[in-house]
């Protein structure tokens, strides 16, 4: 049977990302850092500009990402495949919030969140070297008030320290969450309809 989505490279450590790819079918290898390949191609630059909307933030991170795994594509050889990008983020009063430098910071992130709705925007975007392609989702999430106890019982799980906000929606987050609007799959990280929309065009390019 003829997969419903072209094999894909994922320029992503996420676990989250592998297993929503994993859900509607798509094939993947991840692409990751070999030895003596940082000093070549950097990590991305996530510092956001001066007065930089966040829509475009983390549109431009996630294209950077993508264009960066194209790169390593080429450097090694490999297979020529679309690779598949994503970066996540929040906004809160304007501003743009990321994974927390460490503890103190997500327990400042959470008290912040607390009582509050906030936005959850996942940019992700598809390049083979020739067309690149880009969606944003955005989502609301709003967060019941939280105790200074559940703040740090949270904080001391270890859960917040890689995911933007300090929070996993699918993990023990999910109960301080008292609404939603918008795309579940794009808050955990990966929005799973723009990401299905951008492979089937992909995909129907490459058949023209």
């Amino acid at each position: 049977m003829t997969p419903m989505y072209p094999r894909i490279y994922l320029a992503s450590k996420s676990p989250r990302r592998r297993d929503l790819l994993r859900q509607i079918g798509v094939q993947f290898d991840v692409l990751t850092f070999r030895d003596g390949e940082r000093g070549e191609d950097a990590d991305v630059d996530e510092t956001p500009l001066p007065a930089e909307p966040v829509e475009r933030y983390v549109e431009r991170i996630a294209l950077a990402k993508a264009e960066a795994g194209m790169r390593r594509v080429l450097w090694r050889k490999l297979l020529r495949r679309p690779v598949l990008a994503a970066d996540t983020t929040l906004e809160l009063d304007g501003e743009i919030i990321g994974k927390p430098r460490d503890a103190a910071d997500a327990q400042a992130i959470l008290t912040r969140l607390s009582g509050r709705r906030h936005r959850v925007l996942t940019a992700l975007a598809v390049s083979d070297g020739e067309r690149t392609r880009s969606r944003v989702s955005v989502s609301e999430v709003s967060f019941t008030t939280l105790s200074e106890n559940d703040i740090r019982q949270y904080v001391a799980s270890g859960e917040p320290m890689d995911k933007a906000g300090a929070y996993g929606i699918q993990g023990r987050a999910a109960v301080f969450i008292d609404e939603i609007h918008g795309s579940y799959s794009g808050i955990m990280g990966l929005p799973l309809f723009e990401t299905a929309r951008l492979l089937d065009i992909f995909a129907t390019e490459e058949r023209q």
